[in-house]
């Protein structure tokens, strides 16, 4: 019997989000579209997995644990979002015109903005994690989770501008409220649990919520302005920011109890 495609859409979710092989093929429209919705549940699930990594590997240091996470994360997703986050470097620091800016986002080669871009947000991910220590394998599960509504607020928030004979994306972009309250429900429900369970301060649930905000606001801005909208390298981007905020927000509200 055939899965409805709210329910299809998280194994859809796995299939675009990993290098999983979930398999599932071929999916419908409507199965991409509700695909979106379990992007933070994608999260979530691959921070589990890399807690698994630095549990494993722990002993060896906390430079070289989250090192390695960092490192099986991008093996598990194909390097996805860090591959989003340089071209949306190189085109938002290398054009000026908005015809040149799409022209960067679709060249395959990294340059000077996308490199240094990868640099700080690889090098500043490793030496978060390293500080959190005790409590990272919990931190890769939320912050996995958690950064990747932002993108979700500004596929509702803001047109997909990249060209429909080009776009890879488009189909998983174009979403609604639904899909978005479906893909908020996750951290949500993760944060309530946290909380609940003693695991984390109300002050920093509230900082947390503050750094996705913010992020959501700051990089949809920027896309606006620059672009007129969002890309799906604009949402790699995001995520990846995002994620930085997030662990930057748990080094130093959380980081003493590592």
């Amino acid at each position: 019997m055939q899965l409805p495609p709210v329910l299809r859409g998280a194994r859809a979710a796995f299939a675009f989000y990993t290098r999983i092989p979930v398999g599932g093929f071929p999916y419908s429209p409507a199965d991409w579209q509700w695909a979106s919705g379990w992007f933070p549940l994608v999260g979530a699930c691959l921070g589990g997995l890399l807690a698994l990594v630095w549990l494993a590997v722990e002993r060896a240091g906390p430079f070289a644990a989250a090192a390695l996470v960092v490192g099986a994360g991008m093996l598990l997703t194909g390097a996805f979002h860090e591959d989003g986050l340089a071209d949306t470097a190189d085109a938002l620091g290398g054009a000026y015109e908005r015809a040149r800016l799409f022209e960067i986002l679709k060249d395959s080669r990294i340059g000077s903005f996308g490199a240094a871009a990868l640099v700080v947000v690889l090098v500043l991910r490793i030496a978060l994690l390293a500080r959190l220590q005790a409590i990272a394998p919990l931190a890769l599960v939320l912050t996995g989770c958690m950064a990747r509504t932002p993108p979700i607020w500004l596929m509702v928030a803001l047109p997909y501008v990249t060209s429909s004979t080009t776009s890879r994306s488009q189909t998983v972009a174009r979403i609604t409220g639904a899909q978005a309250m479906l893909a908020t429900a996750c951290p949500v429900l993760l944060m309530g649990g946290l909380l609940w369970t003693g695991w984390m301060e109300t002050t920093t649930a509230w900082a947390l919520l503050a750094a996705a905000g913010f992020t959501a606001l700051v990089c949809g801005w920027r896309f606006w302005v620059r672009a007129g909208g969002i890309t799906g390298d604009f949402l790699g981007a995001t995520q990846q920011i995002a994620e930085c905020a997030l662990l930057l927000v748990l080094a130093l509200t959380r980081g003493e109890a590592a």
